[in-house]
């Protein structure tokens, strides 16, 4: 017990030190933007470290894809903001290196990318994490998972301080954190979780802390997400398929969106020209199949709940709408349209600008 503690003792000692100059770098690296110009996208895992292994999928595949097509987003319908990547290939990169990507590029927002796999094959949904203390035997066992990476870093003890992201000794250490971003970090991940939930339908699992490394030494508020869980054959499918790409991935474009004119807002900024006002209006078009309407709200388990996996409810002229299908383009949304009425002959395709119902002709 005598050489336990006094490990456990020289542990904490060790990592506080490193701690400490962590605080002080994030200090001194704060930005000082009064605008919200750089997010950096991570995608987590790659190369030789595959991530969660679902049936059809990887998870460093999937994440990979969903990075580029949230980049691409971006890029697309924010051309003044930066967009950096810790990787665009199936690369290893190391936690340290993603964290120290973040904070050359100055980055007002790190946003990591995951791909959750219990053993329960029933569990379901989205979840997005910051960096704090974990509450509970679950979250631990999500950052254990997501931490273990370091192991296949070279010299990987010395470069984290002797953290072992395997023994729940070592997670003591969050205890002892005070995420100086945990309040930015919040308002990221609970606009991301909103997001998934009324425009993605997607079941929310929430926002919660735990100890990833690869958020310790991040010198900006940062969040992790997991998109779902490929353990679960449904939502596998689901994340496997271009409409599940294309859900979750305007779902996360939207919430940084939206978190950078929450931020802009704070600063007081005004947009001095017509150009300048172009740019914080996004115009976000998306499609989507019309495939039932109601004057009362039809229950989640019937209905057209019954006949698509993914169902999205909109209100207009005192009607609930309901769709399924999403894309970015006519093209897309227009072969689907053709499988759909296999099963409601009527359907139709319906367009949606920034979020307010238009006609499909102004924006095809």
């Amino acid at each position: 017990m005598k050489n336990y503690n006094n490990f456990i003792f020289k542990f904490l000692s060790i990592f506080l030190i490193s701690f400490c100059f962590s605080i002080i770098e994030k200090s001194d690296a704060q930005t000082s933007n009064e605008v919200f110009k750089t997010v950096v996208i991570d995608p987590g895992h790659g190369g030789t470290d595959p991530g969660a292994v679902g049936k059809i999928l990887k998870e460093k595949d999937i994440v990979l894809k969903v990075a580029l097509k949230v980049g691409e987003y971006l890029t697309k319908e924010m051309p003044d903001l930066n967009v950096v990547y810790t990787r665009k290939d199936d690369t290893f990169v190391p936690l340290d290196t993603r964290a120290n990507i973040a904070n050359k590029a100055k980055a007002d927002l790190f946003v990591s990318i995951h791909a959750n796999s219990v053993v329960d094959a029933k569990i379901f949904g989205t979840e997005t994490f910051v960096l704090g203390l974990h509450r509970s035997q679950e979250n631990l066992e999500v950052a254990k998972k997501e931490n273990s990476v370091i192991i296949l870093e070279d010299d990987y003890t010395a470069k984290y301080e002797g953290f072992d992201p395997n023994s729940t000794e070592s997670y003591i250490i969050f205890e002892l954190m005070q995420n100086i971003y945990l309040d930015q970090s919040i308002e990221a991940a609970s606009i991301l979780q909103e997001q998934f939930e009324t425009r993605a339908g997607r079941h929310n699992r929430g926002v919660k802390q735990a100890g990833f490394l690869v958020l310790r030494k991040t010198a900006m508020p940062g969040i992790l997400v997991e998109i779902g869980f490929i353990s679960n054959r449904d939502e596998e499918k689901f994340l496997e398929s271009e409409e599940g790409l294309a859900f979750i991935s305007s779902a996360i474009f939207r919430s940084i969106r939206d978190y950078k004119q929450r931020f802009d807002a704070r600063n007081n900024l005004k947009t001095p020209n017509k150009e300048n006002e172009k740019t914080e209006g996004v115009d976000l078009v998306e499609f989507r199949i019309q495939i039932a309407s109601s004057k009362k709200k039809i229950d989640n388990k019937t209905g057209p709940y019954k006949q698509f996996k993914d169902v999205w409810e909109f209100e207009e002229n005192s009607l609930y709408k309901y769709t399924t299908g999403l894309a970015n383009d006519y093209e897309t949304i227009n072969k689907l349209l053709q499988t759909v009425k296999k099963q409601v002959p009527d359907c139709f395709i319906v367009a949606f600008k920034n979020g307010v119902r238009v006609p499909v002709s102004t924006v095809r």
